[in-house]
Order: C-alpha cells, then sequence, then structure tokens
C-alpha cells in the first residue's frame, strides 16, 4: 500500500515535470527574460503566455489609439499582430500617435509601425495591411485572425469593423476618443453558453448626421487620452485571450480625463438589428466622397465653372510634375483645411488616386459637401498624353 502510494506520487512528479519541461520548452531563454513578470502572475503563468504566443489579432488603424495598443499587444507577447491602416504619418500625429517620430512624417504608418515594434519585440510575427478597409476586403483579413482591436477614427470605420465581426464570429474591442473623453467595450464576444454579447449597432443602430459629431482635427483631443483608453483596449485584448478577469462585454466604459471621473452603461442585445452582409459604409454615414474623371474636370475648366484643385502630393513630387492646383501635403492637411473653400467645388489630387480619397474623406467627416477626389489621379493624366506642367484645361480656378 506503501510503495504503491509513493509509486503514484512518483509518476505524479514525474507527470508535472514533463508537462513543466514541455511548457518551457515553448519559450526561447530570451522569451522567459522577457516575460518572466508574466510567469510571476499566477493569473498568467506559462499557461496565459503560451495563450499570447498562440493568439492573432488585428489592429484597426495604428494612429491615436493603434499606438499604445500595438506597443502593448507586441510587449506583451501576442504571437501573430496585423496592422491595417493606409494613412501616412502628418506633423500633426506626434502629439499623440507615439509610434512614430518626426522622421517619419509622409511614411506609411503601417510600415512605419511594423519596424518599430519589431524593435520593441522581435519574436512577434507581424502583417502589414497597408490598404484601407472595404466591404470587399474586410472578411477576407479578418478571417485570419482571432480578435479585432478597433482603433478607427471615423464611423464608416467602425460600423464595417463592427457588421465583419458579427459576419465572421469575431469579437471587436472597441475604443473611441474627442476632446477630454474617451470610451471603450468588448464588442461581439462568444460566451460560455455558444452566444454572442451586444455589439456597436445595439448601442447606436444609425450613424449621426455628417458635420453634427466633431472629428479630432476639429474638436481637437488631449494627446495623452489616445494613450489611456488604447492601453484600456490593450488590457481587453489579454484578458480575453488568457481568460483572466472580468471582460467589458456587454458594457461601455466612459472614462473623462479632464475631470477624471467614469461610469459604466450596460448594453443588451437590439432584437431588431440584422446583419446579414457588409454594405457602402461611407454611404450609409453620408461620407461618401464622389470621384471625378479628367474628362469631367476639363469640362468643369470649358465652361468656366468655379472650382478649387488641391493637390496633397509632398512638395518634391510637385516641383517634379505638378497639376497646376495648390500644393496642401496630405502630411500637412490638417494645417491647411482653413484655406479650403466650401462654396466651390473642391477637386482632390494625388499620383494614383489614393491619397486624395484620403484627404477628401477627411474633408467629409469635417462637414464639407462639396468635395471630390480626381480618379486615378495623376497616373491617370499621363495615360491621355497631356502636358502636366500647369496645362490650361487643370489650371486652378481659386
Amino acid at each position: 500500500m506503501t510503495f504503491h502510494l509513493k509509486s503514484n506520487i512518483q509518476s505524479l512528479i514525474k507527470r508535472h515535470k514533463a508537462k513543466k519541461m514541455n511548457r518551457s520548452n515553448l519559450f526561447s531563454e530570451s522569451e522567459k527574460r522577457r516575460y518572466a513578470r508574466h510567469f510571476s502572475l499566477s493569473d498568467v503563468g506559462e499557461e496565459g503566455q503560451q495563450r499570447l504566443k498562440s493568439a492573432k489579432v488585428l489592429c484597426i488603424g495604428a494612429g491615436g489609439l493603434g499606438s499604445p495598443l500595438l506597443l502593448y499587444l507586441a510587449a506583451a507577447g501576442v504571437g501573430e499582430i496585423g496592422i491595417c491602416d493606409f494613412d501616412i504619418v502628418s506633423e500633426s500625429n506626434l502629439q499623440r500617435q507615439i509610434l512614430f517620430t518626426e522622421e517619419n512624417v509622409g511614411k506609411s504608418k503601417a510600415i512605419i509601425a511594423k519596424s518599430h515594434l519589431t524593435a520593441l519585440n522581435p519574436h512577434i510575427k507581424y502583417h502589414i495591411h497597408d490598404e484601407k478597409l472595404t466591404s470587399e476586403n474586410a472578411l477576407r483579413i479578418f478571417e485570419k485572425y482571432d480578435i479585432i482591436a478597433d482603433g478607427s477614427d471615423n464611423f464608416p470605420t467602425r460600423y464595417l469593423v463592427n457588421d465583419a465581426c458579427v459576419l465572421t464570429n469575431k469579437p471587436c474591442v472597441f475604443g473611441a476618443v474627442s476632446r477630454f473623453e474617451g470610451q471603450v467595450s468588448v464588442f461581439n464576444l462568444k460566451r460560455v453558453d455558444g452566444t454572442f454579447g451586444p455589439n456597436y449597432r445595439d448601442i447606436f443602430s444609425e450613424p449621426p448626421a455628417p458635420g453634427t459629431v466633431l472629428n479630432c482635427a476639429e474638436a481637437g483631443v488631449l494627446g495623452v487620452l489616445p494613450g489611456i483608453i488604447g492601453s484600456m483596449q490593450a488590457n481587453e485584448v489579454i484578458k480575453i485571450i488568457t481568460g483572466i478577469g472580468e471582460v467589458l462585454d456587454g458594457r461601455l466604459f466612459f472614462f473623462d480625463a479632464k475631470d477624471f471621473t467614469s461610469r459604466t452603461l450596460k448594453i443588451r442585445k437590439n432584437s431588431d438589428i440584422k446583419i446579414e452582409k457588409l454594405i457602402d459604409y461611407d454611404f450609409f454615414c453620408g461620407l461618401k466622397a464622389p470621384e471625378i474623371s479628367y474628362d469631367e474636370l476639363n469640362e468643369m475648366r470649358t465652361t468656366g465653372e468655379d472650382f478649387q484643385l488641391i493637390d496633397v502630393r509632398e512638395k518634391e513630387e510637385y516641383e517634379r510634375k505638378n497639376t497646376g492646383g495648390t500644393l496642401m501635403p496630405l502630411s500637412e492637411f490638417e494645417e491647411h483645411i482653413s484655406n479650403i473653400s466650401r462654396r466651390d467645388k473642391v477637386v482632390i489630387c494625388c499620383q494614383s488616386g489614393k491619397r486624395s480619397l484620403i484627404a477628401a474623406g477627411r474633408l467629409l467627416d469635417a462637414g464639407f459637401e462639396n468635395v471630390y477626389s480626381l480618379k486615378g489621379g495623376i497616373e491617370a493624366l499621363e495615360n491621355k498624353t497631356c502636358s502636366l506642367t500647369n496645362p490650361p484645361a487643370l489650371r486652378d480656378k481659386q
């Protein structure tokens, strides 16, 4: 009896040692040193760290919220991190977007973010999605990840992210900031009973009217606030992955940095909300920037219609070849908004039509209703075999 008990204990100890050895082999010596403080936490430990290492998280936006979110997820050891952002760094970003420095101005946020995050933690696999998130690519991109963290700053993207999460059964860790206030929640979380928690549309079934909610460029934002809210989002992501604590499922957390107060709103499912497919979210939110062709622009000039032509490329590009429009580089665009007409048509151009859509979207988000993006950009004009050095048909009519 004594021998049998002793034998069982020795067998148990042996299995425990083997299990511990197997877990330890999952981490390199460098990783063991790096994550030592997590290993010391009884609620996390090696098992929780392994869950982090096996997780795949997609961050929508690498800006104010995305910067701290990405930094802390990378530092925590999330195994694979996706960075979805097609914007470029502008000087006005540096007040709050701590992933970037002055030398990054004018460069791709996603590419720069990957470089800085790799320097922070080279053990992580980083995936760049340097493209605009749309109804055409969202489901394809989301399918690769376990959790979606939404750090977007506009309503069309928020509704798109929410709906795509519902359709792909992914949890969405939501964050938003304006002025001194921030919000955090976890939407569409799969619960133990197999049901899903409330989503963004259960609170906000319809977007606000264009121009009624000021964006950061108009209303401003306290620089430290995105850091606070983005860190809270990272905290919720880590809790979902490791299974620790109580997640913000079915609750919307409000934080006021000015008064340092907070409150929590309980959210209930809205049975009237049905999400069956992705839609045109710019149109849904009243923020779709119409595109204009070279022929239409040329006709405007021929008929004498007043319009303002804006070139959002960088100075070096403009000096090499330009359309005759007013130079307002996208990296400094917010600084020029006060000089843009709200009366005449505004046509925005760039090299390929990509940056002009970003600029047009910013203006529409700011309440402009007279904005057009030149379809295909200067490349489309080159295909017309026309001269691009101040061509008469494209001369600015400010």
